[in-house]
């Protein structure tokens, strides 16, 4: 069982930065693991007449670190029950990787998808940020809490218009530097170059406006994007943040019938990569 932490490191300034982290649960010490609705007792242990006894059998008092923290977390349990419902299944595991990965394109495609519905236009590109998917897509059961952990940021979905010659740009300012995640293009770059460009199957057309749909975290600096900068109109869905649109993909998705399934297309492709690394 892998879960991930969030972690405060104190900088010089004595603020506060914060990552994500993958820390492996083995249960070495309690046997405890993470724990379902229906199975609390054997996933994290019990108390009895004062004693916290552990899933693997060892027994500690109450005033113990071991216990009062056991009790914190199965007090705990009562308010997660509704974040542990399965919604969906996957028929694979799914990770983030760069340039592209089957999770990244499923995640820009769906929100391309859903943005269209909500403006109403055309959605011809879409782009999101990896540091957006805090967690990998797990194989089996999907739990409300994966897609909660997956998206846990309060960015709201915006559909901008802009020109070919804006999208190009913004593409070879990601070829000169690091892509994000990219949907409806397909892009070639080498040396920090972009070296070709297509929207839907077709060069670019410096003069035709396209539709964008991407999230307001990346509209004025957000991850070094500047996706609002000459647009021709912009539109943010206030009532619409990502996890709105994912939970109603899966939803939509599972009560079809379907698994959740995607693999990469080959929509970005960097001929230097391990030189770039």
């Amino acid at each position: 069982m892998m879960l991930v932490a969030l972690v405060a490191i104190m900088t010089e300034a004595h603020s506060q930065e914060y990552e994500w982290k993958h820390i492996a649960m083995d249960g070495s010490r309690t046997g405890c693991i993470s724990p379902s609705k229906d199975n609390v007792a054997e996933a994290l242990g019990v108390f009895e007449k004062g004693i916290y006894i552990a899933p693997n059998g060892k027994k500690y008092a109450r005033k113990s670190s071991v216990a009062k923290v056991a009790g914190i977390v199965i007090d705990a349990q009562p308010d997660m029950s509704r974040v542990k419902d399965v919604i969906g299944y996957s028929s694979e595991a799914m990770s983030v990787e760069y340039p592209e990965s089957a999770l990244s394109d499923w995640f820009v495609d769906l929100l391309m998808a859903r943005t269209e519905k909500l403006a109403g236009k055309k959605v011809d590109v879409g782009i999101a940020n990896f540091g957006g998917i805090r967690v990998d897509m797990p194989q089996g059961d999907i739990i409300l809490d994966d897609m909660l952990s997956m998206f846990p940021f309060k960015n709201q979905l915006v559909y901008v218009e802009h020109t070919g010659k804006q999208i190009r740009q913004i593409l070879e300012e990601m070829a000169a530097g690091r892509f994000q995640v990219l949907g409806g293009v397909r892009v070639v770059a080498e040396g920090g170059r972009l070296v070709s460009a297509e929207i839907g199957g077709k060069p670019i057309d410096d003069e035709k406006i396209y539709g964008l749909a991407t999230i307001s975290f990346l509209l004025a600096g957000g991850d070094g994007l500047n996706l609002g900068q000459n647009a021709v109109s912009i539109t943010v869905f206030e009532d619409e943040d990502i996890i709105d649109a994912v939970l109603e993909y899966v939803y939509s998705e599972t009560e079809a019938g379907r698994p959740i399934s995607y693999s990469k297309d080959g929509r970005v492709l960097i001929k230097d990569m391990e030189d770039r690394r």
